[in-house]
């Protein structure tokens, strides 16, 4: 038995979250602790994902304060589990994604792993997408291993949908290996129109889109995006899908209502997760939501009326909270690096073999 623990900040940027497990011969959440992002670290992240000035020196500070929030939330963590840090095997720490970008070679997460060892006096391990990206691989998505170690005893086809600000499955039939893909945006298209337009980081329950209407002109347009035709593994993120692409395909149509705009975002999101799945695994049986949108009521309804011969349900059906299964992946990333067990599936990436993952930064 041996403790890790896990970091994590996705692209919706709206805090940390740190999951400690316990690794025997199963995966077991122990305990969790959130942070926020402070607003000025977050905008700063932001504008990371884009090319500007003077972003190498940026990066470099914008890194540092991401680790001190990281290391003091662990702290934290430890203080509340009267836990000392040589009680931590080792921390996975994804660090924050600003570029990814596969098909040029490269991708790049900021969360300098030997300041966190400095600050915590444990052991980091880091930088899990670069190396199935140097064997010709997306580099992502990375937990569909992890769903299969946590899902892989129960029978029947099922489908682990992850949706942060970009949306994942994992596709785990008996007997067959693990796939796995990026169908799209998740909730980052609707997490930067209400932000634009009503000064809100969220659709709570998807209460606003659900006071519009699907404007079908402009779903058939964001639609109309080559990724969502794009076969075999594929990955995506803020390079693709943003603010400027959305406002792009407006300033082509007629105005549409704030609302309405919302709601067919939801309808993106939604019809990218349902037809990729329809088209990979047409025979699932149970959908299990994590991450975000498993709090947005609108959405999973929407999956569920899309999908009438499956179950949809949250993965806390099954006693993982949606909340904290991404900090866990990484958390159980770690254990991999240390034990040499490789972690990446080129059914889901694309690489070209089995690979370890994650450099290791010992205390």
């Amino acid at each position: 038995m041996a403790l890790y623990i896990g970091v994590m900040s996705g692209t919706s940027l709206d805090g940390l979250d740190i999951a400690l497990i316990e690794q025997s011969s199963a995966i077991n959440l122990v305990a969790t602790h959130y942070i926020p992002m402070p607003e000025t670290l977050r905008a700063e992240m932001l504008g990371l994902c884009a090319s500007g000035p003077d972003e190498i020196a940026r990066s470099a500070i914008a890194q540092q304060n991401w680790v001190k929030l990281a290391a003091h939330g662990i702290h934290t963590l430890l203080e509340q589990q009267q836990l000392k840090p040589e009680a931590i095997r080792a921390i996975g720490s994804h660090g924050q994604t600003i570029r990814h970008e596969p098909a040029r070679g490269f991708t790049v997460q900021i969360g300098n792993p030997a300041l966190l060892t400095e600050l915590t006096g444990i052991t980091v391990v880091s930088d899990f997408r670069s190396r199935d990206v140097a064997a010709g691989g997306q580099g992502a998505p990375l937990v569909p291993a992890f769903h299969e170690a946590l899902f892989e005893e129960r029978t029947g086809n099922r489908a682990v949908l992850n949706v942060g600000g970009f949306s994942n499955l994992s596709l785990i039939e008996p007997n067959k290996p693990v796939a796995g893909f990026d169908c799209g945006p998740g909730n980052v298209l609707m997490d930067a129109w209400i932000h634009q337009q009503r000064s809100e980081n969220y659709d709570r329950n998807g209460q606003w889109a659900a006071s519009g209407k699907v404007e079908p002109t402009l779903l058939k347009a964001l639609l109309s995006d080559p990724f969502f035709v794009t076969q075999g593994p594929k990955s995506t993120g803020r390079e693709v899908f943003n603010l400027p692409w959305l406002e792009q395909q407006l300033s082509r149509l007629p105005g549409f209502a704030p609302e309405n705009v919302q709601a067919t975002l939801l309808e993106l999101t939604a019809l990218t997760i349902v037809e990729s799945l329809q088209s990979a695994q047409s025979n699932t049986e149970e959908l299990l939501v994590c991450g975000g949108g498993a709090h947005n009521a609108t959405l999973m309804k929407r999956l569920a009326d899309l999908l009438p011969n499956a179950k949809v349900a949250s993965t806390a059906t099954h006693g993982v909270d949606p909340d904290w299964v991404e900090a866990m992946a990484f958390a159980w990333l770690a254990h991999c690096c240390l034990e040499g067990i490789t972690a990446n599936r080129p059914s889901v990436t694309g690489a070209k073999g089995l690979r370890v993952l994650g450099a290791i930064y010992p205390n």
